[in-house]
């Protein structure tokens, strides 16, 4: 009979707990079941990671009894949990940290109010989400401007999240910041932030009529993707499907999942942006039906909760979302796919960072599942795993719609003047290539990867920049609130009258999305001009922006990075890229990789169908092989090219890398913690290289200085045993020491 229980406890503590097992919970406790006991004198809601009747060796008296099982049967599936239990020792991170990855905020936030309102008796079972659907509290930002130097940590993070993304529920602000609540009451005492009870309307799931597809006929390198996939069910297999914008990648992901449905099996589609959900959960439904659920932050956690119970009991078996839907209780799964497979945002650069990639591959093998990650520009990593043969090379070298590329133009902006606006990034083959596209009744798209109205505040007095008081960063200048920002800390303030080092006159430099919309507005007053940028478009919001562009009620789209994602727009002809330098000349040597699949990216949202499309690329170096391989479409050249460059200086993916990033609000502290660390991985295997430490490329944030020591090796195991110790020695630092261990680094200012 089982008498002891292993627990995952949602702490941040690298631990199991053992709990003893009452004889009334024994028959309902198993691996994946959800219980509740005591924890530090409180009652909290834990995950069943083993069961046994062996007696721990340990002090039994301080051993304590679970108090109730939470559900009538395990919330985790095996296959889920035994997931999850890796994934925590690849990325060293606390087992209950990412226990949380997998569960709904309202499932912790239910145990919260049963238990205040002591509605929980002990051994009651299973829990009842009772609080699922009443009115929740809710959290939204006042008009109020907050003056400088008042906020910091996640007081200011929670202020930025409620101005970009609205009234959101304090459970789901609880779920992203430990400390939410102590932060939203120090917001309220400075009316920045007021709370409410809302009735959250989650709505039926899928209470909207879908018209059924009639699928589209296959091109030929289409059906042999498809053939091949569908040759891989029954095994562990892995695809990379490699297809040019526009070829169809989607249709091949829709005849994966027909032929894993068939085989009775479940599947996972993750893509990098929100934005693109409701886009793809429109195609899918309209193919599948009422089999899909949907996961991403940006759904109330009311809904959240019902789609992963559906999700969980096999009602629903097809899992559509961002990184987080890694994680979704598909029952029986046959199938992951991961669109866009490139894309930064698959990695989560908070909390347990892990990659949703690399551990989608991980999930789909240990359930011998097939895996299909898609892109047109694929990752280096992705690449190289396919000419090593780990996974399968798949090619659709044309577009679906017969389309032909589109032509691109680039243009030298140290030879070629501004056009009659003045802007200098506003060149004139660019506005007159905006003049005739507006002339034909056609859309375009003008991208920039910065937001704000302008990137800097300068003193026309001293030359000063003005910098967050916080942060090594420049201040962006906002217009539509008159603020100036922190996008590394998220401060806000307003702009000061005059300089506060010697009073002289400030000037507002460079051109952010904000001044490019305004001088495009001015330049074309007749155009109707939306703007895609996390600014005026975070989360779901931006999905409304983008199905105006399909409904033709915008004729330019000015945007950051969020315009260059998969979105099928069948109006766009035109696409301007104002400064391809910006990704080009970041302190990464990720840049030129991320730099060319921006480019690549966006200049694919071009003439998708009938009408030809027309690319204008902007740049200050002109023979920079990133831009001469995207102007060339020429995906393979630019990749051969930087796999060889990484290869001669040793960087991913022929080389494994970890970043221990070391923080502490006094510089001596955290230099003389990053030092130590130091020392002490170099006393480790000879195999693993030791570089730095060094201060970060962003020296300070969120008023705490940061330095970084990198660590290199060929082979996981003996980096591995490196992190171990560097893990175990962090307790031993000074108590205002942060150290994060991060694997696989994608971020690496």
């Amino acid at each position: 009979m089982v008498a002891w229980a292993e627990v995952g406890v949602p702490v941040p503590l690298g631990q199991r707990w053992t709990y003893s097992v009452p004889a009334a919970l024994a028959p309902r406790i198993a691996p994946g079941a959800r219980v509740l006991c005591e924890f530090a004198r409180r009652k909290v809601a834990a995950v069943v990671l083993a069961v046994t009747d062996r007696p721990p060796e340990i002090d039994l008296t301080k051993v304590k009894p679970l108090l109730a099982v939470l559900d009538a049967e395990p919330a985790l599936p095996t296959e889920l949990l035994r997931f999850l239990e890796e994934l925590a020792r690849y990325y060293l991170a606390p087992i209950g940290e990412v226990l949380r990855l997998a569960l709904p905020a309202v499932e912790r936030e239910v145990v919260r109010a049963l238990e205040e309102q002591g509605e929980l008796l002990p051994g009651e079972g299973p829990l009842r989400s009772r609080q699922v659907g009443r009115p929740v509290l809710v959290a939204k930002a006042t008009p109020r401007v907050e003056e400088p130097g008042r906020l910091r940590g996640q007081a200011a993070a929670i202020l930025a999240w409620l101005r970009a993304n609205g009234p959101t529920p304090v459970a789901e602000l609880a779920s992203r910041h430990g400390n939410a609540r102590s932060a939203l009451r120090k917001l309220g005492e400075l009316g920045l932030v007021e709370e409410e009870r809302r009735s959250v309307d989650v709505g039926a799931l899928h209470e909207d009529e879908v018209p059924r597809d009639s699928p589209p006929e296959l091109t030929e390198a289409q059906r042999e993707a498809v053939r091949r996939i569908g040759e891989g069910f029954g095994r562990p297999e892995g695809f990379l499907l490699f297809g040019v914008t526009g070829s169809g990648k989607t249709e091949v992901y829709m005849r994966a999942i027909e032929r894993c449905r068939e085989l009775g099996k479940g599947a996972i589609v993750l893509v990098p942006e929100i934005a693109l959900t409701p886009q793809l959960v429109g195609r899918f439904r309209a193919r599948f039906g009422d089999e899909v659920g949907v996961l991403h932050s940006a759904l109330p956690e009311a809904a959240r909760h019902r789609m992963w119970r559906k999700l969980r009991s096999g009602e629903l078996r097809i899992a559509v979302g961002a990184r987080s839907a890694l994680f979704a209780p598909v029952l029986d799964l046959g199938l992951v796919v991961i669109d866009e497979e490139h894309d930064g945002s698959f990695k989560q650069e908070e909390g347990v960072r892990y990659h949703a990639r690399d551990m989608a591959l991980l999930r789909a093998h240990r359930a011998g599942a097939v895996t299909v990650l898609g892109s047109a520009t694929p990752s280096l990593e992705s690449l190289a795993l396919a000419r090593r043969g780990r996974l399968s090379l798949l090619e659709l070298p044309e577009r679906a719609t017969r389309a032909e590329l589109p032509r691109v133009e680039i243009v030298d902006l140290r030879r070629i003047g501004p056009g009659p606006t003045g802007e200098r990034l506003l060149s004139l083959p660019l506005h007159r290539a905006l003049e005739a596209c507006l002339a034909a009744g056609e859309q375009a798209i003008v991208f920039l990867n910065r937001r704000g109205f302008a990137p800097a505040v300068l003193c026309t007095g001293c030359g000063g920049v003005r910098t967050c008081k916080q942060c090594s960063v420049a201040l962006t200048y906002h217009r539509r609130d008159a603020t100036v920002r922190c996008h590394s800390c998220e401060f806000v303030g307003p702009l000061p009258p005059r300089c506060a080092d010697c009073g002289g006159v400030l000037s507002l430099e460079g051109l952010g999305t904000e001044r490019l919309e305004d001088a495009l507005a001015r330049a074309f007053p007749s155009a109707r001009i939306g703007r895609l940028d996390r600014d005026v478009a975070a989360g779901a919001k931006s999905s409304r922006i983008l199905e105006k562009m399909r409904r033709g009620e915008l004729d330019l789209l000015v945007g950051t990075q969020m315009v260059t994602k998969g979105h099928d727009l069948p109006r766009v002809t035109l696409v301007g890229v104002v400064n391809a330098d910006a990704a080009l000349s970041l302190p990464d040597f990720r840049a030129s990789e991320r730099g060319f699949q921006l480019l690549v990216q966006v200049a694919g949202r071009a003439g998708r169908h009938e009408r030809a499309g027309r690319v204008i690329i902007q740049t200050y170096n002109p023979d920079h092989p990133a831009i001469l391989c995207a102007a060339a479409h020429d995906v393979r050249r630019f990749l051969d090219r930087e796999l060889q460059e990484r290869a001669d200086v040793g960087y991913p993916p022929y080389r494994r890398l970890a970043l221990v990033r070391v923080s502490a609000v006094d510089e001596a502290v955290a230099r003389d913690a990053a030092a130590d660390l130091a020392r002490l991985a170099r006393t480790g295997p000879s195999e693993v290289e030791v570089l730095g430490p060094a201060p970060a490329p962003i020296a300070r944030q969120r008023n705490r200085y940061r330095f970084r020591v990198m660590l290199r090796s060929r082979e996981r195991g003996p980096l591995r045993a490196v992190l171990g110790v560097l893990a175990r020695a962090t307790a031993k630092l000074h108590r205002d020491v942060r150290v994060v261990l991060d694997v696989d680094p994608v971020a690496m200012l």
